[in-house]
């Protein structure tokens, strides 16, 4: 069932760049967090998603949000990704999907997570969605304009 403005954003504990267990809600209670899914690290899309975040994190932090990327892709590979392009946040690694599911960001048949991004409210309700498969210019700027508001 897909998520929607005023839901409670699911719970997870994933493993994360920090070489941390990452925890949602208890990592972020009072606070706003973007949840950006994303297909897999390295692609075109992908990359440039990445470094738009990056490049706008001292808005977000401005703004007082945590940023977050989920994908299915391995720590080693996130590490590697985020050491490339100078990442200034954590990427979750959810190897079996289930948390790209609970999210409604992981296409069926093929089980690869979609591009869809939340706002997450300092309560732990969904403020804000984005989904948008082949762009990723327009996550970063939706995000920031419901943050403003």
């Amino acid at each position: 069932m897909a998520l929607k403005i005023g839901d409670t954003a699911p719970s997870f504990n994933l493993e994360s760049t920090s070489g941390k267990k990452v925890s949602f809600p208890e990592d972020f209670k009072g606070k706003s967090l973007i949840l950006y899914f994303y297909p897999k690290d390295f692609t075109r899309v992908c990359t440039a998603e990445a470094c738009e975040f990056r490049d706008e994190f001292s808005a977000f932090r401005d703004l007082e949000a945590d940023i977050l990327g989920i994908s299915r892709d391995d720590i080693p590979t996130h590490l590697r990704f985020k050491k490339e392009y100078r990442l200034p946040f954590e990427l979750l690694s959810d190897p079996t999907g289930k948390i790209c599911k609970a999210y409604d960001a992981l296409i069926p048949l093929i089980k690869m997570p979609k591009r869809i991004t939340y706002l997450i409210d300092p309560s732990g309700k969904i403020a804000g969605i984005y989904a948008d498969m082949f762009e990723s210019k327009q996550h970063v700027e939706a995000m920031l304009r419901k943050l403003s508001k």
